[in-house]
């Protein structure tokens, strides 16, 4: 078994889609960043790379490089997955937890869950969202972003069986 920890934050603006969990998310706002700025993905997708000893997003997917600019980050979770299989590992779970005001998470967990499953080719009963607020306290409380903090789980493959 290997465990990885993930954290992502992105700023919320102005003149941008918000992409959370691999949907779209109907809000005046979205999230900066290189690419579609899907805080829940990255945050996943640096755990599972922790778990496996590759790196972060970063490594992988810089953001001077110009032809990943736009990226939708469901793409980059599909990379990080297929990038676990190929060194033997399979997702166990994944849990996370969504700092923000707004959007509020709970009639988004679901199709964010399902989206997540069909990407990672695993149950959504073994993905955890859970959204909570910061009181109104720091940036995520002043609604100038959301972070994001992700567990993943992996199980080494049994070869022999």
């Amino acid at each position: 078994m290997r465990v990885g920890v993930g954290y992502d934050v992105h700023r919320l603006v102005e003149g941008r889609k918000l992409f959370l969990g691999g949907i779209e998310v109907p809000f005046s706002k979205g999230l900066l960043g290189h690419s579609d700025g899907d805080v829940l993905i990255h945050a996943i997708c640096d755990a599972i790379l922790g778990a496996i000893s590759e790196g972060d997003i970063g490594v992988h997917f810089p953001d001077s490089d110009r032809t990943t600019e736009g990226i939708r980050s469901i793409t980059i979770l599909s990379y990080v997955m297929d990038l676990a299989r190929k060194k033997g590992y399979t997702v166990v779970n994944i849990d996370t937890v969504v700092a923000a005001e707004e959007p509020k998470i709970q009639p988004l967990r679901e199709a964010m869950k399902k989206t997540l499953a069909e990407t990672m080719g695993i149950g959504a009963d073994r993905i955890g969202i859970k959204g909570k607020t910061a009181e109104g306290m720091g940036f995520a409380g002043r609604k100038e972003g959301i972070e994001v903090y992700a567990v993943a789980l992996l199980e080494e493959k049994d070869e022999s069986a």
